[in-house]
């Protein structure tokens, strides 16, 4: 019995908040891209599976993107809350500008994201932190949704969390996967184990 993962990274956020280290702190999404992509909105609402089981995370902006998603052909259906696959939370640096963080890192920042897989901000979590994480939720929710395909609107690490799991690979070479803004990355959970179907995979016009 196989179950599906369907897992979309929310829309773009703000302009304003996008100058900033941001993390698990609750920003809106860009007002004007949100009308600028509804045929890629579109697109992506035809791609998803029917039926499925809808996950959010506790942050207001992947469930604004699963709402518009509805809004542009897809049924509209339940939203659970899941905050086990919410981002990594950058603790005491959230709010930082870009260019304040270099100064604090204790270990070299990696060449695809701000700091590196293994470092840990104050009161945050590290990019490990976040696969052992995001590994035990989804490893829950194949049980708890066995034989069924889940979309879960989520987070770039978040989903990059999900991918390395199901790799086993480690957390800086996890930071080298691309996951833009409504990409669709999807898995499987097999009885002989985790299979990546696809990874950012961008909706078409």
């Amino acid at each position: 019995m196989e179950t599906g993962f369907w897992l979309i990274r929310h829309a773009l956020v703000a302009e304003n908040a996008r100058a900033f280290l941001y993390g698990v702190m609750d920003v809106p999404l860009c007002e004007p891209t949100l009308l600028e992509q509804a045929p890629m909105y579109r697109s992506l609402a035809a791609r998803l599976p029917r039926p499925a089981d809808w996950l959010v995370t506790p942050l207001s902006r992947t469930r604004r993107t699963a709402e518009t998603l509805f809004a542009h052909g897809y049924p509209r259906a339940g939203l659970t809350v899941e905050p086990g696959l919410t981002e990594q939370s950058l603790g005491e640096w959230q709010g930082l500008p870009h260019a304040e963080l270099p100064a604090r890192l204790a270990l070299p920042k990696h060449a695809f994201w701000p700091l590196g897989g293994h470092e840990k901000p104050p009161g945050g979590e590290s990019m490990a932190e976040v696969i052992t994480r995001v590994g035990a939720t989804i490893e829950r929710l194949a049980e708890t949704h066995a034989g069924r395909d889940v979309v879960v609107v989520s987070h770039g690490g978040a989903i990059r969390g999900a991918v390395a799991h199901a790799l086993s690979i480690g957390p800086d070479n996890a930071l080298h996967l691309s996951i833009q803004n409504l990409s669709l990355t999807r898995l499987e959970r097999t009885p002989d184990g985790w299979r990546v179907v696809c990874v950012n995979e961008m909706p078409g016009y």
